[in-house]
């Protein structure tokens, strides 16, 4: 598309309060907007996804392998009372806050591609340091959870077919490797279009399965236990961690990033995929967790496939699926690093698959995925991350920080009630992350005593 000229005068920027635009964004290469002018520049496309691939990504991304843990690490310690309506109380609230967010991707004639950006127009550089620093801590550890599930699926289709598996560090080794290719690649976000299709045939089908097996164990097996175990302590921090592992089923931490990929109305369009993930994407890996749980009660596995019945073929079926899936999954949650590395360190004057540009992606890629594999390969608690991951980056990012956006937006035209709701809001989960923090914190030292570093889980 043609570059239209830039008028400065136009779009100085105002000194007067923020206001959010009506108009949407037209994009014009990557700095020139119609209606208002992009935050910063950026290494990848913005502006060319229509709504249904972004709700595709959403749905088969947030239906990937860390659905296999729920049942575990949420129900177990929750049981039935407090498990399912604090499922729905944060399946609600995360809804709502994601939508509230989806509203502020445009103020004041400026267009914003990152949540950290927005943070800084609103609040200074301060904030965009600590939000960039929360999403950084987000998207890493969700993604070293992503290569123990791949891991801990390729050993589970190794024990298939040997009394002495290897070790896991060796699968994820293996499961880093694939990522890597992956991301190398497939670059952008943008550049995953071509993938979803085969990501969501392969999360029907190993859903599928999933739901057959476990329908077919739980009418087997009447006998269950649901009773919460442990002491009166251990059964308030296990139930705020689970409580925490919550919102990463829900919410990614990234909304701002993926409503950049999106085609004009932006705002509209990041509405209409949240319906989709909300929706559709919920009923599934909400089924999954409570259908699991009920399945095999309060002796539920980590890694819910260890637990399922049925002949050797629809396992190794089941573990291959998953493994495949999470090479397309991870790779939205970790675009947004990617991304930030592409537009440090690319030339942007050149192509994304200029020689120079390929050499230095190739190596971004590579630095990061050693790292990673090599955090997941020490200290292999997968659900332990995701409890982390919850409570320490995702509640302020979800909840916390579009509430004080709310607030510092509409300035003093916010109704009184509406003042009240969002600081009690902010104060509310402000609180609960702090909590949710310190118990998480406590199970990964704790498993780290027991298992020792390099367990072979």
């Amino acid at each position: 598309m043609e570059r239209k000229e830039f008028n400065e005068e136009r779009y100085i920027m105002k000194a007067s309060p923020f206001s959010i635009e009506a108009d949407e964004v037209d994009i014009i290469g990557v700095q020139i907007q119609e209606h208002g002018v992009l935050s910063s520049t950026t290494a990848h496309t913005t502006g060319l996804d229509p709504w249904q691939q972004v709700g595709l990504m959403l749905i088969t991304s947030f239906n990937c392998a860390y659905i296999l843990f729920y049942p575990s690490i949420i129900m177990v310690p929750l049981s039935w009372g407090w498990g399912v309506p604090s499922m729905f109380f944060f399946a609600l609230f995360s809804a709502y806050s994601n939508w509230l967010l989806a509203g502020f991707n445009i103020v004041d004639d400026q267009m914003f591609i990152r949540y950290r950006d927005i943070m800084d127009f609103a609040f200074g550089r301060t904030m965009y340091y600590i939000t960039w620093i929360l999403q950084f801590i987000n998207l890493f550890l969700a993604n070293t959870g992503f290569i123990l599930a791949a891991g801990i699926a390729l050993k589970e289709i190794n024990a298939e077919f040997s009394d002495s598996p290897l070790r896991l560090q060796y699968f994820l080794v293996i499961s880093g490797v694939a990522y890597f290719i992956f991301a190398f690649l497939v670059p952008t976000m943008s550049a995953m279009k071509s993938w979803l299709g085969i990501s969501a045939v392969l999360t029907l089908t190993y859903i599928i399965i999933l739901v057959v097996i476990l329908v077919k164990d739980g009418l087997s097996e009447r006998d269950r236990d649901y009773d919460i175990k442990g002491s009166k302590a251990d059964k308030v921090f296990h139930g705020l961690s689970a409580i925490a592992a919550i919102i990463p089923a829900n919410s990614s931490g990234m909304l701002t990033e993926m409503q950049s990929t999106l085609r004009k109305p932006a705002k509209k369009n990041m509405r209409r995929a949240l319906y989709l993930q909300f929706t559709l994407g919920l009923a599934v890996y909400y089924s999954i967790t409570l259908v699991g749980y009920w399945a095999y009660g309060s002796l539920t596995s980590g890694y819910l496939a260890s637990d399922l019945g049925g002949p050797k073929w629809a396992k190794v079926l089941f573990n291959s699926l998953v493994f495949l899936q999470t090479i397309v999954s991870q790779h939205m949650f970790l675009v947004p690093i990617h991304e930030a590395a592409d537009t440090k360190f690319l030339k942007l004057n050149e192509s994304l698959y200029s020689i120079d540009n390929i050499i230095r992606r190739f190596a971004l890629r590579a630095l990061l995925f050693a790292i990673n594999t090599l955090l997941a390969a020490v200290f292999p608690f997968a659900g332990d991350f995701v409890n982390l991951v919850g409570s320490m980056s995702l509640i302020p990012l979800t909840f916390v920080f579009p509430s004080l956006i709310f607030i510092k937006v509409k300035g003093k035209s916010a109704r009184t009630t509406q003042w009240i709701w969002h600081w009690a809001i902010i104060f509310f989960f402000s609180l609960l992350s702090i909590i949710a923090t310190f118990s998480s914190i406590r199970s990964i030292i704790h498993n780290a005593k027991v298992y020792s570093i390099f367990a072979d889980m």
